[in-house]
C-alpha cells in the first residue's frame, strides 16, 4: 500500500455540478484521492417501461453531453478530471475498484447523491451490495431539494398531500440550509492508478441520430453545463432583471425571458436548488422584493414537493391508478391515436404547436404542458402514461418525480383535489396566444389565418379556408375531438355561429367536415367562461393553489395573502 493512502470514489448521478454540492465535499474530506466518476448508463437509452419510447430522445441526450463535458472541463481546471463509463454504475465502480487493489490505493468510500424512485433504487442497491462485499463505507447523500429532507417538520410518512399544505409547514417551520461553499483543496486522482476512462459519448455512440443545427425558434438556446446554468441565472436576475416580471410573464409561449428556463439545469443538478433561493433573496435585498422574485421560489417548492411525495408512495406514482389507486376503465391506449396528438397532428392548434415545439426542441412552456395533458387525458380519453412517456423521452428538464407527480395531477390520480379539472384549450389559447402568433410559429400551414382564429380552423368557411390556403383533411388534419364547452369561446374568435358545441355528435359546417368527434358536456349548458372546466358543478369551484387553475386571466380565486400563484408546474 503506497503509504497507507486511501481513495474516495465520487459517483456523480443528477448532481453534476461542483457548487453547493455536499457529496464533493465530503469526498475531499474522506480520502487522499478523490476519482469523480459518471456512468452513460446503457439503461438510460433503452425503451420506456410500457409504450418503448426512447427513454432518452436527443435533445436530452444533447444536453446532458454537454453538461457531462462542462463538469469535466471545470475539474481539469482543479487539477482533477472526470472518470466516464459508457457502462452500469456497479461494473464501472468494480473496475476502479479493482484498478485502485493493484495500484495499492484501496478504496474506503463510495459516495453518490440519493434518489428515491424505482430504478436509481436500483442502481443503488447494486453499489451497496458491491461494496458490502469489498467492506467499503457507501455515503448516501441528500442533495437535490431546496429543504433537505432531514429539516421537514413532519415525517416522510406524513407528507400532506395537497400542496399547499405542505407549502404552508414548510415555509413555516423549515429553513433553506445555506450553501455549501466549495472545498478549500481538491484531492487529486491517484497517480499511480490506471484508470479506464472512455471518451465522452456523441448522440451516434448512444445509438442515437445527431440533431441538426439548433431550430431558430427555439425558446431555450442554451447549452448544458454548471458555467452556462449559472450565466442564465446571473442573466435573469442580474443582467435583465426579468425575475421581477415573473408573475406577468410566466405564462408566455415565445421567447428566452418570459419564464426563467432554470428547470433543465436543475434537472440535470447543473444548479443548485439552494444557489438559486439565496441568489433571489440577495436579489431582494438589493433590488425588489415583490410576487414574483417569490414565485420563482414558489416553483421550486413544487419540484420538492413532488420528490417528497415520491418518496412517500414510491412505485404507485407509476401506476395506471396513480398514488391515489383510482381506476378509470376507459383510458385508451391506442397508439394511432395516440401519435396524433405527440406528432402535433390533433386538428387543434394550440395542442399542436406545444407537442410539434417539443418534438422539434426539447422544450415546452409550463401552459403548454397543462394544456396538452388535459387534452391528452380528458378530451381524447388517453391512458396518461403515454403522455409521462413521451414527456421522459422528449423533455429536456425531465425529473422523474416532477415528471409523473405532473401526470398524476392531470390525470386526476394525484395530488390535485379537484380531480375533474379541465382545461379548455380554445380559451387558453385565445388568453395566452390571442393573435395567434405562437400557433403560427409552429403550425406554419395555418400562417395565413389572421388573428385568433387561427385557433378553431373547423369554424371558418369553406371560401375562408379557401382564401388562406388551408384544407382541412389535406394539408391540415381536421379536429380528433371538439368539446362543446369550445363553442362559446370558438364563437368569440370568429363572431360567428357557426360552431356546434351541444349534445355530443354534433357537426361543423365551413370545413369541419363529418367525423368530428365530440367528448364531455353532454348537456349543451355553457359552464362560465374560464380557463378550466370540471364535469360537475359540484364537484368544486374555483380558488385556492391548484396547479393549472387557471392564470393572470383565469377565473380561479386569490390563492393567499402574497397572490400566490395558482398552477405552477415545476416548470420555469
Amino acid at each position: 500500500m503506497a503509504g497507507g493512502r486511501s481513495a474516495a470514489i465520487y459517483l456523480f448521478r443528477n448532481d453534476l455540478r461542483l457548487h453547493d454540492n455536499e457529496c464533493w465535499n465530503l469526498a475531499n474530506r474522506l480520502a487522499d484521492y478523490v476519482i469523480p466518476v459518471y456512468c452513460f448508463d446503457p439503461t438510460h437509452f433503452q425503451p420506456t417501461w410500457h409504450f418503448k419510447f426512447n427513454k432518452t430522445e436527443r435533445h436530452r441526450a444533447k444536453f446532458l453531453v454537454e453538461s457531462v463535458q462542462n463538469l469535466k472541463n471545470n475539474l481539469q481546471t482543479k487539477s482533477s478530471d472526470l472518470i466516464v463509463f459508457k457502462d452500469v454504475p456497479h461494473r464501472a465502480l468494480q473496475d476502479i475498484m479493482s484498478s485502485c487493489a493493484s495500484g495499492q490505493v484501496p478504496v474506503n468510500a463510495v459516495i453518490y447523491q440519493k434518489e428515491v424512485t424505482y430504478e436509481e433504487i436500483n442502481v443503488e442497491a447494486k453499489i451497496k451490495d458491491l461494496c458490502e462485499a469489498n467492506k467499503i463505507k457507501v455515503h448516501e447523500i441528500w442533495g437535490s431539494t431546496l429543504y433537505n429532507l432531514q429539516d421537514l417538520p413532519f415525517k416522510v410518512s406524513q407528507v400532506p398531500d395537497t400542496y399547499t399544505n405542505f407549502r404552508k409547514d414548510v415555509e413555516s417551520r423549515a429553513r433553506v440550509r445555506p450553501v455549501t461553499q466549495e472545498p478549500a483543496q481538491v484531492k487529486p486522482l491517484p497517480k499511480d492508478v490506471i484508470l479506464n476512462s472512455h471518451e465522452i459519448p456523441s448522440l451516434t455512440d448512444l445509438g442515437l441520430k445527431d440533431l441538426p443545427a439548433q431550430d431558430r425558434r427555439t425558446a431555450f438556446p442554451f447549452q448544458g453545463g454548471e458555467t452556462t446554468g449559472l450565466h442564465r441565472l446571473n442573466e435573469y436576475l442580474w443582467g435583465t432583471n426579468a425575475v421581477a416580471t415573473y408573475k406577468e410573464t410566466r405564462n408566455g409561449l415565445l421567447g428566452t425571458n418570459y419564464s426563467t428556463k432554470f428547470s433543465p439545469w436543475l434537472a440535470h443538478g447543473c444548479i443548485s436548488p439552494r444557489f438559486i433561493f439565496r441568489e433571489i433573496k440577495r436579489y431582494e435585498k438589493e433590488v425588489v422584493s415583490n410576487n414574483s422574485t417569490y414565485w420563482v421560489i414558489f416553483e421550486l417548492l413544487w419540484r420538492d414537493y413532488f420528490r417528497f411525495v415520491c418518496l412517500k408512495y414510491g412505485d404507485t406514482v407509476f401506476y395506471r391508478t396513480g398514488i391515489k389507486g383510482r381506476e378509470v376503465e376507459d383510458w385508451s391506449k391506442d397508439l394511432a391515436k395516440f401519435r396524433l396528438w405527440a406528432e402535433g397532428r390533433t386538428g387543434v392548434p394550440f395542442v399542436d404547436a406545444n407537442m410539434r415545439e417539443l418534438k422539434e426542441t426539447g422544450w415546452m412552456s409550463n401552459r403548454g404542458r397543462q394544456n396538452v395533458a388535459s387534452y391528452l387525458i380528458k378530451d381524447m380519453g388517453m391512458d396518461w402514461r403515454l403522455g409521462a412517456e413521451w414527456f421522459e423521452s422528449y423533455l429536456l428538464d425531465h425529473d422523474v418525480c416532477s415528471n409523473y407527480g405532473n401526470w398524476n395531477y392531470a390525470a386526476g390520480i394525484g395530488n390535485d383535489p379537484r380531480e375533474n379539472r379541465k382545461f379548455n384549450m380554445i380559451k387558453q389559447g385565445m388568453d395566452y396566444d390571442p393573435n395567434g402568433d405562437y400557433v403560427r410559429t409552429w403550425v406554419t400551414e395555418l400562417a395565413n389565418i389572421p388573428g385568433g382564429k387561427i385557433h378553431v380552423p373547423w369554424t371558418l368557411s369553406s371560401g375562408e379556408l379557401e382564401r388562406y390556403g388551408v384544407s382541412l383533411g389535406e394539408n391540415y388534419p381536421k379536429p380528433v375531438v371538439v368539446a362543446p364547452e369550445w363553442s362559446k369561446h370558438a364563437q368569440g374568435t370568429n363572431n360567428k355561429q357557426n360552431y356546434r358545441g351541444g349534445k355530443g355528435g354534433g357537426q361543423q359546417r365551413g370545413g369541419g367536415g363529418s367525423g368530428v368527434q365530440h367528448r364531455g358536456g353532454g348537456t349543451g349548458g355553457q359552464q362560465r367562461g374560464i380557463d378550466f372546466y370540471f364535469k360537475s358543478e359540484k364537484s368544486g369551484g374555483q380558488g385556492g393553489e391548484g396547479r393549472g387553475s387557471g392564470g393572470p386571466r383565469g377565473g380561479g380565486g386569490s390563492g393567499g395573502a402574497r397572490g400566490i400563484p395558482r398552477g405552477g408546474r415545476v416548470q420555469y
